[in-house]
């Protein structure tokens, strides 16, 4: 058989190449978010911190007085809360307490 300098070259260019290609067609693996649960405690509150690819997601406070315990509403990344306009920041940073909770 019977190769010109070109195709030799081709099949050399593609040769070389091969691996390197082959790795770029293998699908990136997804990666689990991240997820980090925090809990602070002390002898009158004890409050639960959940962050996933590290925005606060829930913070809850379980008061040990007796009282029920309740959420507080973080700040939603999606949103610019520093525009200044009124109402642009809805509940963040408020008490929210679940009534008749299943």
């Amino acid at each position: 058989m019977k190769t010109s300098l070109p195709q030799l070259l081709v099949l050399l260019a593609v040769l070389a190449a091969g691996p390197a290609s082959a790795q770029e067609a293998t699908p990136r693996e997804v990666s689990e978010p991240r997820i980090l649960r925090t809990v602070i405690e002390d002898d009158q509150v004890r409050i639960e911190e959940l962050k996933v690819r590290g925005q606060t997601q829930r913070i809850v406070v379980r008061p040990k007085s007796g009282a029920p315990e309740y959420e507080v509403v973080p700040a939603d990344s999606g949103r610019d809360i520093a525009t200044g306009r009124p109402g642009s920041r809805g509940n963040v940073g408020q008490r929210l307490w679940h009534v008749l909770s299943f």
